[in-house]
């Protein structure tokens, strides 16, 4: 019974860093988007409108980088062109793409879970927004 407790708490304490463990490499489907079928994917802005890439942005998770179409001055769609190949940061981004659009901005909530996902996301949308701003995305 004395040797039971050691090894059970050295056993616990070996295996918590697999639970924390977090692939750091990129796989390719975070690297490219081909997942997008063309048809779905605009081929070319409308009239008044502009698609602008925002810089990818370096987290501890994972690159993050987001595209915004905006159609005059309103951000009418927003797509991950990259992200952290997470399941906190799947459920996420949904969420941070509607809450950009009911903003109109990048001044967002936070998403619970993903906070650093959501640090990236808005970094890289208000680049994109200050680009569009300073006449870097056309119209």
């Amino acid at each position: 019974m004395k040797r039971a407790l050691p090894v059970l708490v050295l056993s616990i304490a070996g295996l918590i860093p697999l639970w924390r463990y977090a692939p750091a490499h990129e796989t390719a489907a975070t690297s490219a988007t081909p997942s997008v079928p063309s048809s779905v994917a605009p081929s070319a802005p409308a009239a008044g409108s502009a698609v602008v890439a925002g810089p990818t942005v370096d987290t501890e998770k994972g690159p993050v980088q987001v595209e915004v179409v905006f159609q005059d001055h309103r951000i009418t769609a927003v797509r991950m062109l990259r992200q952290p190949d997470h399941p906190q940061t799947t459920a996420a981004v949904p969420r941070l793409v509607e809450e950009t659009l009911e903003a109109q901005s990048a001044d967002i909530d936070t998403v619970s879970g993903a906070t650093v996902t959501s640090d990236g996301y808005r970094e890289s949308l208000q680049a994109a927004i200050d680009a569009r701003g300073a006449g870097g995305g056309g119209a």
